[in-house]
């Protein structure tokens, strides 16, 4: 073997092992727990806490990382008779099993270790309480058992702001559990959408999720009701003085949006439509908290 080919294969093993952290899915992890960092912060933050930030982030997305590599591993079954995630190493075997455990628990020793040692206990414990939630707990029970999975589920995808509110305060306050809210309303909604136009998928991966075992109408009710729910949920921060004139503008214009979206698959559905909701959804959710961070400065 020549030592470019030696190279080729090692690039080419190093970006098998970085697909199994799901990086966008990890990405809007470490995005939501920024914002509840900084808004745990009155004015502007320090260059130390900028610094505590910084590694908070590392210590949080390794962690997120180790619990899609663990995903991937426990699914990797399922993957392979599903088109959208055919192509992950696990479901084609390019990694073995043996090797995606042990990239789990680095990542997850060394994220609990930064943690530990650089933010504080209870963040360290919180992550991990997260972890066991999704790879674990929705992963390996709730999943394959229940169509209500990414409604009971969506719990640990909500912690992200929390875990960003715990690194700089050492506790959790009442406004990480609005932010806590806001994304744990928002996780039906956008998954469901996906599994819509999804549904052939899901239904040979023999997952019970909501289209499959409800049918498309029903989920697209379900939908619709959501979203209604969730825009109550996003004004909740104005109500409790956490923003201001500018937050609710832009939450309003996006929950309108979201709704309006959700109507429309609702009255008139199509695989195309649930792909634009879908995608809106992550508009949604990126612009609600964008829009809480540049309004704390405002505020305050």
């Amino acid at each position: 073997m020549t030592a470019q080919t030696l190279s080729d294969t090692q690039g080419s093993r190093w970006s098998q092992f970085y697909a199994l952290t799901k990086p966008r899915v990890v990405q809007l992890i470490v995005f939501c727990a920024l914002i509840g960092m900084v808004l745990a912060i009155p004015g502007v933050p320090t260059f130390q806490q900028l610094g505590d930030m910084a590694v908070a982030c590392l210590g949080i997305w390794l962690v997120s990382a180790a619990a899609a590599a663990f995903n991937c591993l426990v699914e990797r079954h399922i993957d392979a008779r599903m088109k959208r995630t055919s192509w992950r190493p696990t479901a084609k075997g390019d990694l073995t099993p043996q090797q995606a455990l042990a990239f789990s628990a680095i990542l997850c020793t060394a994220g609990a270790a930064i943690l530990l040692a650089f933010t504080n206990t209870l963040t360290m414990w919180l992550t991990l309480a997260t972890f066991i939630g999704y790879a674990v707990i929705y992963t390996v029970v709730l999943k394959p058992a229940t169509p209500q999975n990414i409604v009971i589920g969506g719990a640990s995808g909500a912690m992200p702001p929390v875990l960003g509110w715990a690194a700089m305060t050492g506790q959790v306050n009442p406004e990480a559990l609005i932010l806590f809210l806001i994304i744990f309303l928002w996780t039906p909604p956008h998954f469901w959408a996906l599994a819509l136009y999804r549904v052939d998928d899901y239904r040979k991966s023999g997952l019970p999720m909501l289209p499959v075992t409800h049918g498309a109408k029903y989920t697209q009710l379900q939908i619709l009701l959501y979203t209604l729910v969730l825009f109550a949920g996003c004004l909740l921060p104005v109500i409790f003085g956490m923003s201001g004139w500018l937050y609710f503008t832009v939450a309003s214009a996006l929950c309108l949006g979201f709704s309006w979206y959700a109507l429309r698959l609702w009255m008139h559905y199509s695989d195309a439509l649930a792909r634009k909701t879908f995608r809106f959804s992550l508009i949604h959710l990126s612009g609600v908290f964008a829009a809480l961070l540049i309004d704390h400065y405002l505020v305050t």
